[in-house]
């Protein structure tokens, strides 16, 4: 009898630890569910870092538990993540080519300038559209051909996938007729090579640009915030949001998309140097 009774219990206390061991990992489960819901992602354009970084630090603030990714792989990886179902929200620095908007949305948020720079060293302040175009395809080669210094010329871009070189070619007319001698992955890299080499020019976003290089005028226009958003300032494309159509967001990406797209998100725009769309 006492067997029997010794047994009954030590299969009490089993049940009741696996009860135990079921409801910590479910617990657990919930727990990590619980995080992922509050965890938004994003993943794109390297020239939409300041932007998305200051967005994502204001609301991150003002929404406590919230956690705001950015992955920087380049516009059209970006695009592909979205589509993949790899993050909540893509960054491009350009619009959606024809089969890309087929199953995705474009919401733009902001207008930025792609700026033309060269080292400080550089005398020269102005091009012309078709000057830009002309040295990237190689017909102008030196400087002198500019009013610069008797020095060649050296064309620094960015890699195929990127939104800013899209923009840039098709602005210049210049689609896969550019003559690069260095083709860089990021924003932050072509900044750095240009203003390393005084021969050296550039393009990037104006939102990325600091004092280590010279922003030239085109065509007598100054890359500004009134200039962009004008469209006075001609060397410019738009900073979008990619979503995937019929595919509602998670209620945490979709109160963070709602923010940046509204006006209350402005001032935080102008701070990060990119121009807010006219409301």
């Amino acid at each position: 009898m006492k067997k029997v009774i010794t047994a009954v219990m030590a299969l009490a206390l089993f049940a009741g630890a696996a009860a135990g061991c079921g409801t910590g990992s479910g617990q657990e489960a919930k727990s990590a569910e619980a995080e992922s819901s509050r965890t938004v992602s994003t993943d794109g354009s390297t020239s939409m870092e300041k932007v998305i970084g200051l967005l994502s630090e204001a609301y991150m603030e003002a929404n406590s538990g919230v956690k705001v990714t950015y992955n920087p792989t380049g516009s059209s990886a970006g695009i592909q993540a979205v589509s993949e179902g790899r993050c909540d929200i893509g960054l491009a620095s350009r619009d959606l080519k024809e089969d890309e908007a087929e199953n995705l949305d474009g919401t733009v948020v902001a207008i930025d300038g792609i700026g033309m720079i060269v080292n400080p060293e550089n005398p020269v302040e102005d091009l012309s559209i078709e000057q830009i175009g002309k040295i990237y395809t190689g017909e102008i080669s030196n400087w002198a051909d500019l009013g610069g210094n008797d020095a060649p010329i050296v064309c620094i871009g960015r890699e195929a996938a990127s939104g800013t070189r899209d923009g840039f070619e098709e602005v210049t007319g210049t689609k896969d007729a550019c003559n690069y001698a260095q083709e860089l992955t990021s924003t932050g890299d072509v900044i750095q090579t240009v203003s390393g080499n005084p021969n050296a020019i550039g393009y990037a976003s104006v939102a990325a640009l600091n004092d280590s290089v010279k922003a030239l005028d085109i065509e007598g226009v100054a890359p500004t915030a009134d200039t962009i958003q004008s469209g006075a300032y001609k060397i410019q494309r738009n900073f979008v949001l990619v979503t995937k159509k019929d595919t509602p967001l998670s209620e945490e990406a979709q109160a963070f998309f709602d923010f940046v797209t509204g006006g209350e998100a402005d001032d935080l725009i102008t701070e990060a140097g990119a121009v807010p769309i006219k409301r």
